[in-house]
């Protein structure tokens, strides 16, 4: 997986990506970041990417023009050391705003299956409408609240989809297995020692039996995305006995 972010800001991206897991995973060259720096494209002397926003009001808006020519750079970047068959393809651009769809899990396994991927970090007041227009793919939000910059959403999406990428993790059925999978959230964890300050591990994990430790650690999820998020439920793979449990064991 390649990433390519358009920002006003390269160094907070590069150093936010460049540890932990998706640090190794760089090192190791199994994704690849570069983080383009928009106002290397303006053709201001002093590098200025914003403007006044026609109509009136407050802030700044950031121009057209070095937005696409950042976006013309990568993009045909990309088509150069392209080598698949999809080299006339126009790559993704993902641009990051609170008018987009919330991104969620199966946004990112989607997107784990490009070999490209664009991020559009915009700043100020947001971007001219017309190169979003021309550009743009994808309209994605983090969630229902306002940042400074699309460099911090940017990062979280980067981060749960390089976790869905092979050889990013060191235990790949850790991604399949934890936190959403099938919409819900996942199971309590505990480690040694088997009693701390009085509360014990709960005895089926010590069990050793394997067939029970997954039926508790199901029945767990199901039981917790009820309580913190029964939104998503709704759309669980639920058998009917799971249903019945949940009827039977769940309190409000």
């Amino acid at each position: 997986m390649n990433y390519h972010v358009l920002t006003l800001f390269p160094e907070m991206i590069l150093q936010g990506l460049n540890t932990s897991i998706t640090g190794r995973a760089l090192e190791k060259g199994i994704l690849s970041l570069e983080a383009i720096n928009i106002r290397d494209f303006s053709e201001n002397k002093h590098n200025k990417v914003d403007d006044y926003p026609y109509g009136g009001g407050a802030g700044m808006v950031m121009a057209a023009g070095p937005v696409y020519r950042a976006y013309e750079h990568t993009a045909e970047k990309i088509k150069k050391s392209c080598i698949s068959d999809n080299a006339e393809k126009k790559p993704r651009v993902i641009y990051l705003t609170p008018q987009g769809k919330v991104f969620h899990q199966n946004i990112a396994e989607e997107l784990a299956e490009e070999e490209d991927l664009i991020f559009l970090c915009g700043h100020y007041e947001g971007i001219d409408e017309r190169v979003l227009e021309m550009i743009v793919t994808d309209y994605i939000s983090i969630g229902d609240y306002v940042l400074t910059g699309g460099e911090l959403p940017a990062m979280v999406m980067i981060d749960a989809i390089s976790r869905l990428i092979p050889g990013v993790l060191n235990n790949d059925v850790s991604a399949e297995f934890e936190s959403l999978q099938d919409n819900l959230l996942e199971y309590p964890q505990y480690t040694r020692p088997e009693v701390f300050m009085g509360k014990m591990v709960p005895e089926v994990l010590l069990s050793g039996h394997h067939g029970n430790v997954e039926q508790w650690r199901r029945q767990q999820s199901i039981i917790r995305t009820a309580k913190n998020r029964p939104d998503l439920l709704e759309k669980a793979h639920l058998s009917e006995d799971e249903k019945k449990f949940l009827k039977s064991n769940f309190k409000e």
